[in-house]
């Protein structure tokens, strides 16, 4: 069920496998991204509907029926926003770049502000990633977080191998979101490690060469 039309498989199975999930979601369209690894949204409302093409962005958002809001994994972390009321949706692919840069913050904003709501009302779901077990970094990713907040740095533990840190991406999540004005008892999931689930989840890290799962939120 590999949903990733970038990582050599037979596009004509990739297609199959997005046409049976569209078919299981019902009414919502999965509209697919792609992805770069940083902080962009797009607004899947705005022209009308589905942007033309595939759009470069690491997140989208949706305050009506019919489109789905989706991103594409392998060790990085879905996280799934909702506003109020089913007032509307969005989806974030959080890499650890683009979480760095910012992707969760972005993605509140624009989810509150195009809902009009306030970003404490608004609450996120961590998907299956990569755990801080298998995480391993090097010291410059320690710092790129450390330069945003000293606090990141607990995220970290130092690695079996000198210069390499494991580090804790739903920590790390937790903490933008926080910052990104969430509440704390509005943040559910995360603590599924992909590495160690081979019969459920692709990984990057473990494979190397492997397909994509999904993350996707719509409204009903």
């Amino acid at each position: 069920m590999n949903l990733g039309a970038h990582v050599g498989d037979d596009p004509r199975a990739v297609a199959a496998n997005r046409e049976a999930l569209a078919a299981m979601l019902g009414a919502a369209r999965p509209v697919w991204l792609e992805q770069v690894h940083g902080c962009d949204l797009v607004d899947l409302d705005a022209a009308g509907g589905t942007p033309a093409g595939c759009a470069r962005a690491d997140a989208s958002l949706v305050t009506r029926p019919g489109r789905a809001a989706s991103v594409l994994v392998a060790d990085c972390l879905p996280v799934l926003l909702a506003a109020p009321d089913g007032l509307g949706v969005a989806a974030a692919h959080a890499g650890w770049r683009g979480l760095c840069a910012g992707v969760l913050e972005r993605s509140a904003a624009a989810l509150a502000e195009r809902c009009r709501c306030d970003r404490a009302q608004l609450q996120a779901w961590l998907g299956p990633a990569i755990g801080p077990a298998h995480f391993e970094v090097g010291a410059e990713v320690r710092e790129a977080f450390g330069a945003h907040s000293d606090a990141a740095l607990g995220a970290f533990v130092p690695g079996a191998r000198p210069d390499k840190w494991m580090a804790d991406l739903f920590t790390l999540a937790r903490m933008r979101l926080l910052e990104a004005g969430l509440e704390p008892t509005s943040i559910f999931g995360g603590g599924i490690c992909t590495v160690s689930e081979p019969s459920l989840y692709y990984s990057f890290r473990r494979d190397r060469i492997t397909g994509r799962q999904a993350g996707l939120v719509w409204l009903v």
